[in-house]
């Protein structure tokens, strides 16, 4: 059917192309990222499952899902795509047996290229991702396309609110949304999409799966590195403008307990290098993890310049800083240090993961700073009582064992869409 809206949105996006060209060039896979872009892949022989997930961080959350796919349907071929290259190398280091492709840009004559070599039996959208292009190619294909552990920041959703008719448009030609909460429930609910298609899960990124060989690899690296005794901290997923504060926040640690360690650990690849050399301008000693460099007793910062790591980087240290929450960015999953239980802390930038963040507040598993000044008292105060930092511990780890099975139900979400009677069961 003919929709204005989505005619005014490709030809904008048409004319944006070359922009959007040269962006997406800072994400190149491989020599054939820019025929993936335009929708040009390989055809498969094994039918196709395909999700779609943005970036890393909508990888690791899908991942239990993804696996359960792959071992229930050993006869299908899982295929997922991702915006960006950290998603891409998270999707061949977790899931091996899945294919990958960067998502074309969202123009009609790549989408309906891509759907049509492709072929799914089902597509899954992961959280946030509106492609209305997409979308509108799989309805005409027959796709069945459900969006899983959908969320609806009440940024994201001003902004949809501002261009309804086209995300309403699309909205409506998506077979299910489970949705994390009732709060992102409603938000889709109010931009068009039927109350009858939404179900309310819960989070699946409380199903994250800890490597079966956690404490294994744990005792291993940590006899590697040779640091001995010493209070560690980390903070994770940071973005340009936080490490220097938090660089300065560590110096402050430092000058009361000298032998202190941080684990530095940016969200973006690309700002590896210029965060190995703001450490240097500002005379920490540095060890980088992507280089295998040696932790000593002089080591004042670690930088953990690696993919895939995190969870392990997490249970090295004994109090976490989750970043992405200093500046108004939204925050990062919070769950990932509460699941290996480290003591979580984060900025006041939570919006994010605001149901998250209100369970950890409430069972006293989250404390909370305003700014990077405040965090040298409060992590010597947590050193200091081991008590208070156990408590939080223990209380972290509950508040995951509690809302963990979104999962299960989002899986039979997705295999109800299936064409196929007979499904596996899930015992």
């Amino acid at each position: 059917m003919f929709c204005l809206s989505r005619l005014i949105y490709t030809s904008i996006l048409t004319l944006a192309t070359p922009w959007a060209k040269k962006r997406m060039a800072r994400e190149k896979v491989n020599e054939f990222s820019e025929r993936q872009r335009a929708g040009y892949i390989s055809p498969f022989e094994k039918p196709v499952i395909w999700a779609h997930c943005a970036s890393m961080g909508e990888v690791l959350a899908a991942e239990p899902l993804l696996k359960a796919l792959l071992e229930r349907h050993p006869d299908k071929q899982l295929v997922v795509t991702t915006m960006t290259a950290t998603g891409a190398a998270q999707v061949r280091q977790r899931l091996s047996q899945a294919r990958h492709y960067l998502v074309p840009l969202d123009l009609p004559w790549n989408t309906q290229r891509f759907v049509k070599t492709l072929k799914p039996l089902v597509g899954i959208i992961f959280e946030t991702e509106i492609w209305p292009n997409l979308i509108h190619s799989c309805h005409q294909a027959g796709v069945p396309l459900i969006i899983a552990n959908g969320r609806l920041s009440p940024q994201a959703f001003a902004s949809y609110k501002k261009i309804r008719p086209l995300i309403a448009d699309a909205l409506k030609k998506v077979a299910c949304v489970a949705a994390k909460s009732a709060e992102d429930a409603e938000r889709f609910i109010r931009l068009g999409f039927p109350a009858a298609k939404v179900e309310v899960t819960g989070s699946i990124k409380f199903d994250l799966q800890l490597p079966a060989n956690v404490t294994e690899q744990l005792v291993a690296l940590k006899e590697s590195l040779s640091w001995g005794e010493r209070p560690v901290w980390i903070a994770a997923s940071t973005h340009e403008g936080e490490d220097l504060p938090l660089l300065l926040a560590h110096q402050q640690v430092l000058v009361q307990q000298p032998n202190a360690l941080l684990i530095l650990v940016p969200r973006h690849p690309q700002r590896f290098d210029a965060v190995a050399e703001l450490i240097k301008n500002q005379g920490l000693n540095l060890a980088r993890r992507g280089l295998e460099e040696l932790v000593t007793a002089t080591t004042q910062v670690y930088l953990g310049d690696t993919l895939g790591e995190m969870l392990l980087l997490y249970a090295l240290a004994d109090l976490a800083f989750v970043a992405g929450s200093l500046e108004p960015i939204g925050g990062h999953n919070l769950l990932e240090p509460a699941a290996v239980g480290v003591p979580v802390i984060s900025g006041p930038h939570l919006q994010n993961f605001s149901e998250i963040a209100d369970l950890l507040r409430q069972a006293g598993a989250l404390k909370e700073v305003q700014q990077a000044e405040e965090l040298p008292q409060l992590l010597h105060s947590l050193w200091q009582s081991k008590s208070t930092s156990q408590a939080m511990s223990t209380a972290g780890k509950r508040v995951v064992d509690a809302n963990k099975g979104a999962m299960h139900k989002q899986l039979m979400l997705v295999e109800s869409l299936l064409p196929e009677v007979n499904q596996p069961s899930l015992a």
